[in-house]
């Protein structure tokens, strides 16, 4: 005789209490959705602060008070930020004026090699010189107005996006020095609300995403740094101009995995172009971020990074673009964290599944 099912002895107030817990969830989520305009300076602070917190913590056990280590980390940072926009306006600079510089000679260039292609292959006949451009634009004024015009709107909205961005860079050193200031004391506070049957387990679930998080972004700054010195120094032996500039924003994108390479390359393929040396130029620096990828797919990104934290560039660069899709700009810079805490939670789903009976064929 078989025995009777099992009653359900599950408590409603607790189906009710996980519900309203759901929920209050999906609520964040929406708000989130709805502010993340706003939350943007916030969130870029909270990342800053993160990021700079241990400096800060070790300057504190050397004996400094917590506010003059905040000011003097905050100044450091400042500093670091004030010097790649040295390094980099200049580059921008350079070659704006290398453009207007060799512009008659890459018009006549053009008239002798890329002209005669078009007539031979397409049928179509072009002189490119200031008043064969003119008689062109004449001609299709009606397609050039329209271009104008979106032109126009979109330099209207890219003025409100400036100034959201410029009250973004204003507001965020002020949330960061707040942040970073009280940062013990907010963890203590949110440690103290978390209810104590859950308690045990958030924390170590926190630990384990501040683990990874932690070691990508350690791995990632010295990967950034490594690289940037290499294409610098490559790049300046290959005789490319601006070799400083293009090397450090290389390095500095290369946390954008892949769409950071091919925006240093480009930059690169462009300078070489305009020096109109030949093809020495353009091969030297196919074979610099040949080498470069290589160093930095074989070599650093496994030693430093280390495949053991998990967030495989294909993860990161899905993570980016969905947040950045679904929250803009304030979504690309939660797509990290975001990535680590799914990273985290996939973990203790997996550990779930293994252990359960479903899995092990258990009665």
């Amino acid at each position: 005789m078989t025995a009777p099912p099992e009653a359900d002895h599950s408590d409603p107030s607790d189906r009710l209490q996980t519900t309203l817990w759901i929920a209050a969830g999906l609520a964040v989520l929406a708000l989130f959705y709805a502010l993340s305009p706003i939350l943007t300076p916030f969130l870029l602070a909270a990342i800053l602060a993160y990021v700079c917190n241990p400096v800060t913590d070790r300057l504190t056990r050397w004996g400094l008070p917590r506010m003059l280590a905040v000011v003097l980390v905050m100044l450091a940072l400042a500093a670091l930020g004030a010097g790649l926009m040295l390094i980099v306006l200049p580059l921008l600079y350079e070659e704006a004026a290398v453009i207007s510089a060799k512009m008659p000679e890459a018009m006549t260039l053009a008239n002798e090699k890329l002209a005669p292609w078009l007539r031979q292959h397409f049928g179509i006949r072009l002189r490119f010189d200031s008043a064969s451009l003119q008689k062109l634009a004449a001609g299709n004024w009606d397609t050039v107005q329209l271009v104008l015009e979106r032109i126009y709107s979109s330099l209207k909205i890219g003025g409100v996006a400036l100034v959201g961005l410029a009250v973004n860079l204003m507001l965020a050193p002020v949330v960061m020095f707040y942040l970073l200031l009280d940062w013990q004391d907010m963890m203590a506070r949110l440690s103290a609300i978390v209810p104590r049957p859950w308690h045990d387990k958030l924390v170590s679930v926190a630990s384990d995403i501040d683990v990874v998080l932690s070691q990508y972004l350690r791995g990632q700054i010295l990967v950034m740094a490594i690289l940037a010195a290499y294409y610098c120094v490559a790049l300046w032996l290959a005789d490319i101009p601006s070799a400083l500039s293009i090397g450090v924003v290389t390095g500095l994108l290369i946390f954008i995995p892949y769409l950071g390479f091919a925006t240093g390359l480009i930059l690169a393929l462009l300078v070489a172009t305009l020096q109109f040396a030949g093809w020495g130029p353009i091969v030297a620096v196919l074979i610099v971020y040949g080498i470069g990828q290589l160093l930095e797919g074989f070599l650093l990104t496994p030693f430093l990074v280390g495949e053991r934290i998990g967030l495989h560039p294909l993860a990161v660069i899905f993570a980016l673009m969905a947040f950045g899709q679904l929250f803009g700009f304030f979504g690309v810079l939660a797509a990290l964290p975001a990535s680590a805490a799914l990273l985290v939670g996939l973990r203790e789903v997996r550990a779930l599944y293994l252990s359960s009976r479903f899995y092990r064929g258990n009665a």
